[in-house]
């Protein structure tokens, strides 16, 4: 193990303690394929299972592996027409697992989330009997305000080139803290605590990845 894995692997068992007290469940894996396996163990076969947008679940390889998995997927990207959508989003409001990243977590435990029309938090505040988040370890923040700032320095430009969208942090780099038509922060959602006890499940991956 060298010096940065050790590093990890103490600064996650802190985490897991943290997001104990506050009715979260929290798992620690070295590396992503660790992590996919994780995520394979705590979803029973046959299970709904739903995801939000992440960059996370793809470079970690759950996307694909999800592929060629005994579940029951319900992909978003599917719906065509708004009446689709509406249906589908009903549907993943009823799914078994959920299955997203988190933006910034703190080392006492708290998710920090910016999204821009919602859904994504929608899901991990309410719906999906369980929520799996998946994060790489720099997403890890010292607090709450830390984990605002990563989101508009870190997170936000990229994922704005990405999709495409026409922002101020897209042509720049730098958050405006702009009201564009394509604003990706509309809702600041900050996770304190499970209301129901260990229906979210935070996974760290003791790797970099995604924004």
């Amino acid at each position: 193990m060298t010096p940065m894995q050790e590093s990890y692997e103490k600064t996650a068992k802190t985490v897991i303690s943290n997001l104990k007290k506050r009715q979260m469940e929290g798992y620690y894996c070295a590396d992503k394929t660790a992590a996919v396996q994780k995520v394979f163990e705590l979803m029973p076969q046959g299970a709904s299972v739903a995801w939000g947008g992440s960059m996370t679940l793809s470079e970690a390889g759950i996307m694909d592996a999800l592929e060629s998995a005994d579940y029951r997927l319900i992909d978003r990207a599917k719906a065509k027409t708004p009446e689709e959508q509406r249906a589908v989003y009903s549907e993943i409001c009823g799914s078994d697992f959920f299955l997203m990243s988190t933006n910034a977590i703190t080392l006492d435990g708290e998710l920090v989330n910016i999204d821009g029309n919602g859904s994504r938090l929608a899901f991990l505040i309410f719906g999906p009997q369980n929520v799996i988040v998946v994060a790489g370890m720099n997403k890890l923040v010292k607090d709450i305000k830390s984990g605002y700032d990563r989101v508009k320095t870190v997170a936000c430009p990229p994922n704005a080139v990405r999709l495409s969208r026409k922002t101020p942090c897209a042509v720049n780099g730098v958050c405006g803290d702009c009201y564009a038509p394509d604003c990706m922060c509309s809702q600041t959602v900050i996770t304190r605590r499970s209301h129901i006890p260990n229906r979210i499940k935070v996974i760290l991956v003791g790797e970099s990845l995604g924004y």
